[in-house]
């Protein structure tokens, strides 16, 4: 059996328990896209487990095996990817973390490698991990902005009072149908989250109220284009804790 090996740097998305000692990962990588693993000797009870090291959106590198032969990829030499200092240890952030690897195991299908995705995913969990200030309105920038990536971000330019119509994702002053059009309100919240730099989140001055309807706003903007995002539970915590 030939087998081939890559080098790969991933983001994990989850994990599923297999056998006593083995797992199921599911990782979002920039070589191989979203892409579901066996792996074996990792759970808490073998000698010496990286499990620690397969929690939702850490960042790992592995050599990845594949072969005609083999329904899952398998990896070996699994490292740190970067050693996250605040993340594993803030509940904000790691509720954050939480939420991100959800949106992503419900949104990104298995499919060829995006290079635009993943360095937004890469750089999203480095922004969280060194964020000082403005935690609460960290998953509000990261769904801002995970929409370029996927495709359907606006695409004109913003003025003020202008709604977004979410169909074809324009800004506008004259919506057909107001009903699937994000408020004025809400259309300047996702202008000043496509626009800031992550590290100054916190000088966009939200309340508790504005954070749940954008939220709630981007929900329905991401509905009209990827129906899987009704099946995201964390959402619902999201909303409760920030």
């Amino acid at each position: 059996m030939v087998i081939k090996s890559y080098k790969a740097r991933g983001i994990v998305l989850g994990t599923l328990k297999y056998g006593d000692k083995g797992v199921i990962a599911h990782l979002l990588t920039d070589v191989a896209g979203r892409q579901t693993y066996m792996v074996q000797g990792v759970r808490p009870s073998s000698k010496g487990s990286k499990m620690a090291l397969l929690q939702p959106m850490f960042a790992v590198e592995f050599v990845g095996l594949t072969s005609p032969k083999m329904e899952l990829h398998r990896m070996k030499d699994l490292v740190p990817g970067m050693v996250l200092q605040s993340t594993p240890f803030d509940i904000r952030k790691s509720t954050m973390a939480l939420f991100m690897a959800e949106v992503l195991y419900r949104l990104v299908k298995e499919s060829e490698p995006e290079s635009h995705l993943f360095d937004f995913v890469w750089g999203s969990v480095a922004a969280l991990d060194a964020l000082e200030e403005g935690v609460a309105n960290f998953h509000l920038w990261f769904l801002a902005n995970l929409c370029r990536p996927l495709g359907f971000s606006p695409d004109n330019e913003y003025r003020d009072g202008a709604w977004l119509d979410i169909r074809d994702g324009k800004f506008t002053f004259t919506p057909e149908i107001p009903s699937t059009a994000m408020s004025p309100e809400n259309a300047r919240i996702l202008h000043d989250m496509l626009e800031c730099d992550v590290r100054y989140l916190a000088e966009i001055g939200l309340n508790r109220t504005e954070r749940a309807s954008f939220l709630e706003a981007m929900l329905k903007y991401y509905a009209f284009h990827l129906d899987s995002i009704h099946s995201v539970e964390s959402l619902r915590i999201m909303s409760e804790v920030f």
